[in-house]
């Protein structure tokens, strides 16, 4: 399976950059609340994370009644599609967890010589399609989508659902989480793995329409987060300018990364967040990514047949990580 072969990286010990992980560590708050809260893990939290809802809530000005929490945003997907995925509409490359647990699915196609550049207006759903995936910003290329024709396809195509993945917003692009409350059709994931630093932590969130929410929250665990998990999730985001702040930072050494790697003749692509997609042909991704291993760095090749061998998504490091990993490269290439 795509999405478990990903996972972790196991037992390496080296630079990992196959994950998406933020290399940057949770922020001094929100580590110093998870240990003030390890005494206390004899007791449960608020139920369905009470506190924390009521403050994504009140960010997003939305009814708390349409928040849902659970540990990773993976779970909520894959409980989204267990529901509405009999016929999926996918915009593709995307990440490998979608088409993986799809019932069935058609694609659009992300085209590497407009940059995965694409018009959501000219998006066509076919008939009978249960849940369409819009994945923003996108993943594997990093790539936001202008969301103004949003409402629009929602309008459009009334009896299927717009899940509007933003595991990245906190990186680029603009969120739509707003809508939801105005349109029955309309989803939004979330996660605190990303931007916020959270991803040991598992903090995942939706934002849902009433059916769907009161069904999620009444078909999962009352106490969804450990009290570790709950109060770093909380912190941090009480502290977004200090997320806002390292966001720069990573775009920094990102676009840093990839320059360097076009001085080598690498073609990269444009990303608003901490990755990138890099088409490294004539050299084959998976050979690459294997003598890179042996190297104590740990990568892989995207694998997508109709992009080409020598597609592999790059993830920034902390800047001596990026030094070894380019080392390592002007070798190689």
């Amino acid at each position: 399976m795509t999405s478990i072969l990903e996972k972790g990286g196991g037992t390496f010990e080296g630079i990992k950059l196959l994950l998406c992980e933020n290399p940057l560590p949770p922020i001094d708050e929100a580590i110093a609340a998870a240990q003030a809260e390890v005494p206390r893990s004899n007791y449960y939290t608020e139920p369905y994370s009470e506190p924390l809802r009521r403050f994504i809530a009140d960010s997003l000005r939305v009814p708390q009644r349409l928040v849902h929490i659970n540990a990773g945003s993976e779970l909520i997907l894959r409980q989204l599609f267990e529901r509405l995925g009999q016929q999926v509409h996918l915009l593709t490359p995307t990440y490998p967890l979608f088409p993986e647990v799809a019932q069935h699915y058609t694609e659009t196609r992300l085209l590497p010589e407009n940059d995965f550049v694409f018009d959501l207006g000219e998006l066509a759903i076919p008939d009978g399609t249960t849940l369409a995936v819009i994945v923003n910003p996108n993943n594997p290329n990093g790539g936001s989508f202008n969301m103004e024709p949003l409402p629009g396809l929602l309008r459009r195509y009334p009896h299927t659902h717009f899940l509007v993945d933003e595991a990245f917003i906190g990186l680029a692009g603009e969120s739509v989480a707003q809508l939801v409350a105005d349109y029955p059709n309309l989803l939004v994931t979330r996660t605190l793995s990303k931007a916020h630093s959270l991803a040991g932590f598992r903090v995942g969130y939706a934002i849902l329409p009433e059916d769907l929410a009161d069904d999620l929250n009444s078909h999962n665990d009352a106490y969804p987060l450990a009290r570790p998990s709950q109060a770093a999730a909380l912190t941090t985001l009480q502290h977004e300018d200090k997320i806002r702040a390292r966001v720069e930072q990573l775009r920094t050494w990102t676009e840093d990364l990839a320059a360097e790697l076009r001085a080598l003749g690498v073609r990269t692509y444009p990303t608003g967040t901490y990755f990138f997609l890099a088409d490294f042909a004539p050299q084959g991704a998976a050979e690459l990514a294997s003598k890179l291993r042996e190297r104590g760095i740990y990568i892989k090749p995207l694998n997508d047949p109709l992009l080409g061998a020598g597609f592999m998504r790059v993830t920034t490091a902390l800047p001596e990580d990026n030094e070894r990993v380019m080392a390592a490269l002007r070798e190689l290439l």
